[in-house]
């Protein structure tokens, strides 16, 4: 496997919710520092791999900055402070996580009857295509 960005968002593919949290980070990661990679592609399995994380259950957002994998709201909260003006929701890690990672959890396990699903990952359009590290 190639060198890969230090900053990775692995994301379910097929989730909208998943899909327009992806969206979102594009649009306001102004220096275009995080990657993607569906946890579904091949590269996605290698790093749930390498990180000792279950690839049995995609229910979790796994955030790689800097060779340290966080998951849950900790990955989400963590990506914030890339995130230009939303870099404040940052702060929230001061919550603990059983609280926060309760509400994730909530979502989490309700994201496709709320959002939907789709039936295959997103294709990224030529303009964003390089952040992706693989298709599925």
């Amino acid at each position: 496997m190639p060198a890969l960005p230090e900053l990775i968002i692995l994301f379910d593919g097929v989730c909208n919710l998943c899909n327009g949290r992806v969206k979102f980070v594009i649009r306001h990661d102004k220096k275009q520092q995080i990657h993607f990679a569906a946890l579904q592609s091949e590269t996605g399995k290698a790093l749930l791999k390498q990180y000792n994380l279950s690839d049995n259950n995609l229910q979790s957002f796994v955030f790689i900055e800097k060779g340290k994998a966080y998951t849950q709201s900790t990955a989400a909260l963590r990506v914030c402070k890339y995130l230009g003006i939303y870099k404040i929701f940052y702060a929230f890690l001061i919550v603990p996580p059983f609280i926060r990672n309760a509400v994730y959890r909530l979502i989490a396990n309700n994201r496709y009857k709320w959002f939907g699903k789709q039936e295959a990952c997103m294709i990224p359009t030529p303009d964003i295509k390089a952040r992706f590290l693989d298709q599925v």
